[in-house]
């Protein structure tokens, strides 16, 4: 029983409209915030869908006139600047952001800079002045077509610039907060098997950094066993039925969007950390950067605060965490920790997450890969790793 509650705060979150069907009111949802949108998204498969044409033919009844930008992989700065130089002057009204993450991300950095014109290096966090950001913003929908990042509910819009000297960055502010999020899990029936697995262990690592972070508050943890929950449930079922469970689709769908809200509250952990310099020097996606790791990363933690910290709470927090995954008590926190990070290594193996060394990832980059994985990332990790714990969770992953 909680008998003390410690100080935390909320940060903002958009409105949330969620359940099967929602996406049928995008555009009467969409004219409360006027009749001129921009309409982001990725490089074809909404595009594709036989949900555009209906999407198309609601903002024209309901008298919404639309432009359109695609966003092909990872947005980069250039891909922002380009959209806002082209659409500045189009008098947009609202910005809608439908995809995965990508998508969204991008139109959250659209959406911050329409009306003000501003080059988005300006307040990319550690890249050039980092200026302070005023806005204002167009008002931003999010309608995720995938379960994995919850940037529908998150205030920072992830740009990268691909190379040996890349980066992968984030333009952070409240006022980049979607108004609204559509969350709708009949988007997901569209996934194939191997989108399913990479951003679902994302949500899935999205919620357990999440729960382990030194900023986890009751608020958070209350959120996150929910999500966990619907993660344990969801994912090897999704994948399974490669999107056709509907049950599974809402279970994801949930967990994915409670990963955002809590991400935004309490940040990540040492995953996270590693995945900014790896999508930024090799073309990994995100997701699978995060499935690939969470299991060795999970190890790793746990092993470093039994050595340096056994009084660290994070401990106990990761058994907890272990338990709602097995959905069973164990006798010892240490059996709940080994069966933890036994299933995260089997879920790894079932959804055929790739290794590192697959996308190009050898030995003899490893140590540069580390000194730039001390991001936000790693500052809400339960424990400080050292260069040698985090160059060995990459090497378990080569």
């Amino acid at each position: 029983m909680i008998t003390h509650f410690h100080p935390f705060s909320i940060a903002r979150l958009p409105r949330i409209e969620f359940g099967s069907g929602a996406f049928d009111r995008t555009a009467e949802l969409t004219q409360r915030y006027g009749k001129r949108a921009l309409i982001v998204t990725g490089a074809s498969s909404f595009a594709q869908s036989e949900r555009w044409p209906q999407l198309l033919q609601q903002l024209v009844t309901r008298g919404i006139s639309h432009e359109h930008v695609t966003i092909g992989g990872e947005p980069s700065p250039a891909m922002i600047d380009s959209a806002v130089d082209e659409f500045a002057s189009a008098n947009i009204d609202v910005v809608l952001g439908i995809g995965g993450g990508s998508a969204m991300d991008a139109a959250k950095a659209i959406a911050g800079l329409l009306r003000i014109e501003q080059s988005v290096m300006d307040f990319l966090e550690g890249v050039g002045p980092e200026l302070a950001y005023q806005g204002p913003a167009v008002p931003l929908i999010a309608l995720p077509t995938t379960a994995g990042t919850g940037s529908e509910a998150t205030k920072n819009a992830v740009l990268s610039r691909q190379g040996p000297d890349g980066f992968k960055k984030s333009f952070r502010d409240d006022r980049l907060v979607a108004e609204l999020a559509i969350v709708d899990p009949d988007l997901l029936s569209s996934c194939p098997p191997s989108v399913i697995a990479a951003n679902g262990m994302d949500a899935l690592t999205q919620l357990i950094e999440s729960y382990v972070s030194i900023k986890a508050n009751v608020f958070t943890d209350a959120l996150g066993i929910s999500g966990l929950r619907a993660a344990r449930d969801g994912l090897v079922a999704l994948y399974q039925s490669a999107g056709g469970d509907a049950e599974a689709r809402e279970r994801m769908a949930y967990a994915s969007l409670i990963s955002g809200i809590n991400l935004a509250q309490t940040g990540l952990g040492s995953v996270h950390g590693l995945a900014s310099p790896l999508g930024a020097f090799y073309p990994i996606p995100h997701g699978v950067v995060c499935g690939t790791l969470v299991a060795a990363a999970t190890e790793m933690n746990i092993n470093a605060m039994f050595e340096r910290e056994p009084d660290n709470p994070g401990l106990a927090r990761y058994a907890r965490v272990g338990e709602v995954l097995a959905q069973r008590r164990f006798k010892s926190q240490d059996d709940a920790l080994l069966h933890l990070v036994q299933l995260l290594s089997q879920w790894t193996e079932d959804l055929r997450l790739q290794r590192l060394s697959s996308y190009g990832l050898h030995h003899d980059a490893i140590n540069h890969v580390v000194a730039h994985s001390r991001g936000s990332s790693m500052k809400t990790n339960p424990i400080v790793l050292t260069d040698t714990e985090i160059k060995a969770v990459l090497i378990e992953r080569l």
